[in-house]
């Protein structure tokens, strides 16, 4: 892998990890279009999980600590805010699905399905979806708060995501506002639900990577990650700005045109 594929393929992750529109499903289609070296392949992937994670954690470092000092008030029987063990619980009980389907399907998904044609077609599955819960959304505006069985829904809803093509962020947003929360608070929590999962992928991918003991150019999966890191910390602040106050709509047309577009040249070209 050259350098200058390494800071595209960290400017795609970092941007589209955390807006609603697939890093998988991208990174499946710029590796695909750019016939970008696969050397380095699953190191970078791991690292680039890592760098994700980082930005989330800085990001949201207060929220994190507050749940932290919670965890250790309950361990320690003191008294809690409840509305703060809850979200704590309903973030543990919605990593849940994803971790058990990982360990299950990841190799199977990952052999099937890592392909143009599934992308485009989940892509505009995934459009259909998100107009669906803008329309539910419009009907019956958020009227709901956090629960255990919130988070537990909106765990199943990231497990999906799985699949190239659907995005982690963009089915646990819509999940939540199908659930009742407001597009910011859905957004706040699969934010913050990233985290467990995307690090995991990292340590489950660290781990494969030593086993293989693949040669590694550290300095190009380095320049990569920062990019990432960087990227993800300025798509975080922006994507939570804009959806206080707009829809996934622009989303949903993206997604319908990238789709087209991949179909199109997957399919007749």
């Amino acid at each position: 892998m050259q350098w200058i594929d390494a800071v595209i393929l960290g400017l795609v992750q970092g941007v589209t990890e955390f807006l609603p529109v697939s890093s998988t499903g991208h990174l499946v289609l710029v590796r695909e279009w750019l016939l970008i070296d696969p050397t380095d392949g699953l190191a970078f992937d791991a690292v680039l999980h890592f760098a994700t994670t980082a930005a989330i954690i800085i990001y949201f470092w207060s929220d994190i600590w507050m749940l932290i000092q919670v965890a250790l008030r309950k361990i320690g029987r003191l008294p809690v805010n409840k509305r703060d063990i809850t979200l704590l619980y309903a973030l543990i009980i919605g990593t849940i699905p994803a971790v058990i389907i990982g360990l299950l399907f990841e190799s199977f998904v990952a052999e099937n399905f890592r392909t143009a044609a599934v992308v485009a077609v989940v892509l505009f599955l995934t459009a259909l979806f998100f107009i669906y819960a803008e329309w539910r959304y419009y009907l019956k505006p958020a009227h709901g708060e956090i629960t255990l069985k919130t988070g537990l829904l909106i765990g199943l809803f990231q497990a999906m995501a799985l699949i190239p093509g659907l995005s982690r962020s963009g089915s646990t947003l819509a999940g939540g506002m199908l659930l009742g929360l407001s597009r910011y608070e859905a957004a706040r929590f699969s934010f913050l639900l990233a985290i467990p999962i995307t690090l995991g992928v990292g340590i489950h991918s660290s781990i494969s990577l030593l086993q293989e003991e693949v040669p590694v150019d550290w300095l190009v999966v380095g320049i990569g990650s920062a990019v990432a890191f960087f990227t993800a910390l300025i798509v975080i602040h922006f994507f939570l700005s804009y959806i206080r106050k707009y829809s996934l709509w622009p989303f949903v047309w993206y997604s319908i045109i990238l789709s087209g577009m991949v179909g199109y040249v997957h399919f007749f070209v």
